[in-house]
């Protein structure tokens, strides 16, 4: 079946149905990851996205339900080069297309990501639709429909409903709040001898103190981080209760934000897993994993607040944030990534090391 790609700017990609048949319409970024589809189509980050994966060849070692990052495909449609039909990997259970489908995802293959990369890298992400549907008489109606697409209220749609915990009994006690958590994160406390709750975005410090937790971790997640006025009303509340807080993508950007910084959405964002950013206080280059679209304005963040603890190396973008007002610590990339580089996991040693020296161990 064909299946078409539409652009806010009229650009039209004629290629083959992937997934389920019908129409989506999302903002259209790419990612440069070779590997880690899995982790990428179930990344609640990507909610409201249409994700083009660089790499031409997609889906080959299959899907399996132990790599999946949440419980379900968060994004809006699904665009590569080509999808492998015959995977083959000892840990595979079902090919990309079968999983699609279950997830009622509508996707495209066939086209030329190398285009299209191109178009997005030189004007800017922008919105799009994906559909088999496709037709000259319905083009400009199809047309108003991606011009006026917005992502809004992101985390409110991604986050949990309740509390759950993971790791009982495990000697550090921690709140992670959910933005749009990433399940590896969980693993990387646990693992480390964490027991952790996971509680909805909106949690406040009353709840968490109530808690008697030793520290708080701040998730990844989708979206505008300024449209998050209520959680950063919170963050400022949850900072004061002195606990150690560590903060991923989002909610280092929520933090900076409570802190009085701005944010700024990037041109085209960085997603992919070989992103070089630079610890300025131990002068090193890390190969990171990534995927947002906003950043925080390093040099909007008052000095008495903290300063900028990391940066981008390819366009010199605020990384991390060392906090010195509160016990907190940030970075924009992703620690924790399964299927990316593992340079940066000393962060998550760094954290248990301020929780025990909060304890008094």
């Amino acid at each position: 079946m064909k299946a078409y790609l539409l652009l806010a700017d009229g650009t039209l990609f004629e290629g083959k149905s992937l997934g389920v048949a019908g129409t989506t319409v999302g903002e259209v970024v790419f990612a440069t990851g070779m590997v880690g589809f899995e982790e990428t189509l179930t990344d609640p980050s990507y909610y409201g996205q249409l994700i083009t994966q660089t790499y031409p060849l997609i889906g080959n070692y299959g899907m399996n339900s132990q790599d999946k990052e949440s419980d379900r495909i968060w994004a809006k449609g699904y665009i590569v080069r080509e999808s492998c039909q015959y995977p083959s990997n000892f840990r595979c259970e079902k090919t990309l297309d079968a999983f699609l489908k279950e997830q009622n995802i509508v996707g495209i293959e066939g086209i030329d990501t190398r285009r299209l990369t191109r178009i997005l890298r030189s004007h800017g992400v922008m919105n799009g639709a994906i559909t088999t549907e496709y037709s000259e008489e319905k083009r400009e109606e199809l047309l108003a429909q991606i011009r006026s697409y917005s992502i809004v209220d992101a985390v409110k749609a991604v986050t949990c409903s309740e509390p759950t915990v993971h790791g009982k009994g495990e000697k550090y006690k921690v709140a992670l709040l959910d933005f749009g958590c990433k399940n590896n994160i969980v693993r990387c406390l646990v693992k480390r001898g964490c027991e952790v709750t996971v509680l909805p975005a909106f949690a406040t410090a009353e709840e968490i103190k109530a808690m008697d937790v030793d520290g708080v971790m701040l998730s990844n997640g989708p979206g505008d981080p300024a449209e998050n006025v209520q959680i950063i009303e919170n963050l400022r509340s949850i900072m004061a209760l002195g606990l150690p807080v560590f903060g991923i993508c989002l909610g280092h950007q929520l933090s900076a934000l409570a802190a009085g910084a701005s944010t700024g959405k990037l041109k085209f964002g960085h997603r992919g897993a070989n992103q070089p950013v630079t610890d300025l206080a131990h002068d090193r280059t890390l190969i990171t994993s990534q995927n947002h679209g906003y950043a925080v304005l390093g040099d909007t963040l008052p000095a008495e607040m903290g300063k900028v603890s990391h940066v981008n190396a390819n366009d010199g973008t605020c990384e991390g944030v060392a906090y010195t007002a509160w016990n907190c610590f940030t970075v924009q990339f992703h620690p924790e990534a399964s299927g990316g580089p593992r340079d940066a996991e000393y962060l998550f040693d760094e954290f248990i090391r301020r929780m025990a020296q909060k304890k008094g161990e």
